[in-house]
């Protein structure tokens, strides 16, 4: 499992610029939890003074799928990896620091190993609640990922 939160943040600017410019930052992981989180700022308001959905959304995936990518790469197998779906609830205003805890970690680990094991394509929902520095649920968010194991490609000549 990824342990280091400031490495996966250096890949967030590399490969995700527009979450790391917005704020976006990997905070901890664990087998079971990933905590992200996100500060409302200039580069990520919306007209009506709060933060914009989408980068709270962007903040709710990265907790999910940090869990899925660090799962895949202890496997060591060739497995693809997309949100196929999601859905989100807002419950408040989204100001200050926000941060999305994902704790579906266990339920991915067992998504993965019967993608691996039956070569089909596998389903898990997996949510991240994001609160406030009041304690206060701002959003909910709810990601479909699926993972399938990659086919060997035969090289012919």
């Amino acid at each position: 499992m990824l342990k280091r939160p400031k490495g996966f943040n250096t890949f967030l600017f590399l490969k995700l610029p527009s979450a790391y410019l917005t704020g976006v930052r990997l905070k901890s992981i664990n087998n079971e939890t990933c905590v992200s989180t996100v500060k409302y700022k200039w580069i990520n308001q919306n007209p009506f003074n709060s933060m914009f959905w989408a980068v709270q959304g962007m903040a709710a995936e990265l907790s999910t799928g940090a869990l899925v990518m660090g799962y895949i790469r202890e496997t060591s197998a060739p497995v693809s990896m997309l949100v196929a779906n999601n859905k989100a609830t807002f419950t408040k205003k989204a100001k200050g620091k926000i941060t999305y805890t994902c704790n579906d970690g266990l339920a991915i680990k067992k998504t993965i190993d019967a993608a691996i094991a039956t070569g089909e394509g596998q389903v898990c929902w997996m949510h991240a609640d994001g609160i406030d520095e009041a304690g206060d649920v701002v959003s909910k968010f709810a990601f479909e990922w699926t993972v399938k194991k990659k086919k060997n490609k035969k090289i012919t000549s």
